[in-house]
């Protein structure tokens, strides 16, 4: 199982290659979900953006096994937040999985 650091990379990655936007920005910048939906090229609603974390989710199974779920998220929640779920929920199922 990943550590939370590698784990945190992960998420990073995988949801920015989804979203179309360097980590850099999406990160750096903490955008709101509403802000990154704007951005991105790739995005026209918060279908898409659903679909962005379904990607991630799956990712995270396919690669180490962990069914991540998210709670429904508003379009002011800060992407820093997401990933904070993100993590918590994968922590969880590794505690689960243990």
């Amino acid at each position: 199982m990943p550590d939370i650091h590698e784990m945190e990379t992960y998420i990073r990655r995988k949801f920015a290659e989804h979203v179309g936007l360097p980590e850099s920005d999406l990160f750096g910048e903490d955008l709101t979900l509403a802000a990154l939906i704007t951005r991105s090229e790739r995005m026209t609603n918060s279908v898409d953006l659903m679909e962005a974390f379904a990607r991630t989710s799956n990712g995270l199974r396919k690669d180490f096994g962990l069914r991540v779920r998210l709670p429904a998220l508003s379009l002011d929640t800060p992407i820093s937040r997401v990933l904070e779920v993100f993590l918590q929920e994968a922590q969880a199922q590794q505690g689960r999985a243990a």
